[in-house]
């Protein structure tokens, strides 16, 4: 990491990211480019390893990834605000909070898993605990990516009192 001043390296900071964080990015291997795309998602942090759970239909171009190349990249970001340079462009810049990480991909096959996942997805997208049965679970697809390479960075108002520099 080239900022090491704005690298966030305690747990606790780093999961806060992700609580805060709505949309992740999934990057897949498709051909001579990446395919990205922004889902939902659910996590937990197990065994020393970030698991993402993210929902999608029973068939698409993802899916096909997936098959081909289980190898992942995922990007999610929070807290972003604009800072003004004024009347000078060089200084604007932004506030965040960000982390990025490689794993390996799969579609879920268990169907206990998947309604944990569904129920993780639920709970951090609204804040509610939900109970997913086999027949709610059983209408969608569940893409899981765990995660042991990953890092972290944030860059907070100057004011800020919060340090999640770790």
């Amino acid at each position: 990491m080239r900022r090491k001043d704005r690298e966030v390296t305690n747990l606790e900071d780093i999961l806060s990211i992700l609580d805060k964080a709505k949309i992740l990015h999934l990057g897949l291997f498709d051909g001579e480019f990446p395919y990205v795309v922004p889902l939902h998602y659910g996590y937990e942090y197990k065994d020393e390893s970030l698991v993402f759970y993210m929902h999608c239909a029973g068939e698409g171009h993802k899916l096909d990834l997936i098959r081909s190349n289980p190898r992942a990249c995922i990007e999610l970001e929070c807290d972003v605000e604009l800072v003004s340079g004024d009347q000078i462009p060089c200084q604007y810049g932004s506030t965040y909070a960000s982390l990025i990480g490689r794993g390996i991909s799969e579609k879920l096959r268990d169907k206990e898993e998947k309604c944990k996942a569904l129920s993780l997805l639920m709970n951090h997208q609204t804040g509610k605990a939900f109970e997913i049965n086999e027949k709610m679970a059983s209408t969608v697809e569940v893409i899981k990516v765990v995660v042991n390479e990953f890092s972290a960075k944030s860059r907070k108002k100057p004011n800020d009192n919060v340090n999640l520099a770790g």
